[in-house]
């Protein structure tokens, strides 16, 4: 059994590890569960002790296969119950992540299973995030970032990079959403802000705001 303070600390390692190559550094950890600095070096040296991550002075923190299992665990749990609050319980996609974080630490594999199968066994969650399978498997995803696009691109909205509440508000206040069609207008040279169509309608992004959205390339007709 882990604690739940245990879980959150292998969930945010397991998402740091997906934007960098290296290890996690402490510092990173920090900021992210803000949490001070010497409560995340003794929080490691725990996980360490129970063979959860490899932790290397300089080198950061790296989950072991162990512990990459466990978070995989919670991540589909987090993103099940996200799954579950929006299709069954009329949740919108802004307020599920709060309750998710309480529900994924919930320990029976059969609730799990259950719920994993009266929702029909979704492969992504409300904000298109993959959810692994009972094996720790995911779904292989060909996204993009929307800022990665040139001009005269066709796309169609599949997920997001930052899933708190004001970003999720802002973008239903734009009408951008799961599956939404866009198409890219124009790239200011300046700051690589974007102009982009959403059903006939010309919205102005800037470039942190289509950081974080993530596309699928339209094939045209």
């Amino acid at each position: 059994m882990f604690t739940q303070s245990e879980e959150n600390y292998l969930k945010a390692i397991f998402h740091l590890q997906q934007e960098m190559s290296d290890g996690v550094s402490t510092s990173r950890l920090s900021e992210l569960l803000n949490t001070k600095a010497a409560s995340v070096t003794e929080m490691i040296k725990k996980l360490a002790d129970k063979n959860l991550v490899n932790y290397k002075k300089y080198y950061g923190v790296q989950l072991t296969s162990l512990g990459k299992k466990q978070a995989l665990s919670v991540v589909r749990k987090h993103r099940l119950w996200e799954s579950f609050l929006v299709e069954r319980l009329n949740f919108k996609w802004d307020e599920v992540h709060e309750v998710a974080e309480q529900l994924e630490h919930i320990s029976s594999t059969k609730l799990v299973e259950e719920l994993d199968k009266f929702l029909g066994r979704p492969q992504y969650d409300p904000h298109g995030d993959p959810i692994p399978d009972a094996n720790g498997n995911l779904p292989k995803a060909t996204k993009k970032r929307l800022s990665q696009l040139k001009e005269g691109s066709q796309a169609v909205c599949k997920g997001f990079n930052d899933n708190s509440s004001s970003f999720l508000k802002y973008l239903d206040k734009q009408g951008i959403g799961m599956d939404t069609s866009i198409e890219v207008l124009q790239i200011e040279s300046f700051d690589e802000s974007m102009t982009i169509k959403v059903d006939e309608k010309e919205i102005s992004l800037s470039k942190t705001a289509t950081d974080h959205i993530y596309v699928e390339d339209q094939i045209r007709a």
